[in-house]
């Protein structure tokens, strides 16, 4: 019963709003059907929707989403998931083709973390390389300076914050993370939040005060 219990807070559990007033989710097809309104109601002040997936391409949820949570006033962005086993330009294109020019969004985000289906894995400098490219051509189009979301183990190969000299969003479930060299801006403080107006977990992010 307590093992029960303490499941069901983690599930539900955000930061307080009073350390961190804005808090939002990141959303892609697997999440299934959206009720924006819904998720908006129940405390979502942004979304960050996946428009591709570096090795598969466009998300087929995106059109859906993006018109959707713009419709329900939430704040809005498009969020990329890198794959090490595509090239840059590639992936840049795919994502620049989904997502529309829209001033009114948030800055673009690129999701850097290991796939299980991807077993490239080069060294830093060509990675850098590539993902300086990748980082230029979605800047270009967006006008924005893009956020970079890498994960603890990604960051721990990689050293991704003293690569790149870009705003991060870091993870951390429950704790507020400490493993880059350089302050996040964002922290996903719950990957797997329960929230009424989406079926299974969230990635729930909340923004530095």
């Amino acid at each position: 019963m307590v093992g029960a219990a303490l499941w069901a807070y983690a599930c539900h559990w955000a930061p307080g709003r009073n350390v961190y007033p804005v808090q939002g989710v990141a959303v892609t097809a697997d999440d299934g059907a959206i009720d924006w309104g819904t998720l908006a109601a129940n405390g979502a002040d942004f979304a960050y929707i996946r428009a591709a997936r570096g090795a598969d391409g466009r998300d087929p949820a995106f059109a859906r989403n993006w018109s959707a949570a713009r419709s329900s006033g939430l704040r809005y962005g498009a969020l990329l998931d890198f794959s090490l086993c595509r090239r840059a330009a590639e992936q840049a294109t795919g994502f620049i083709t989904t997502v529309p020019r829209d001033n009114a969004a948030l800055p673009p985000v690129i999701r850097l973390a290991f796939d299980p289906s991807c077993n490239t894995r080069p060294g830093r400098d060509a990675l850098l390389s590539e993902l300086n490219t990748l980082v230029n051509l979605i800047e270009s189009n967006a006008g924005k300076s893009a956020l970079i979301n890498v994960s603890n183990d990604f960051e721990a190969e990689y050293d991704i914050a003293s690569g790149i000299n870009r705003t991060l969003w870091l993870d951390g479930n429950f704790f507020p993370p400490d493993y880059a060299t350089r302050r996040w801006v964002m922290w996903t403080a719950n990957d797997m939040r329960h929230i009424d107006g989406v079926h299974g977990p969230v990635r729930w992010a909340v923004v530095a005060p």
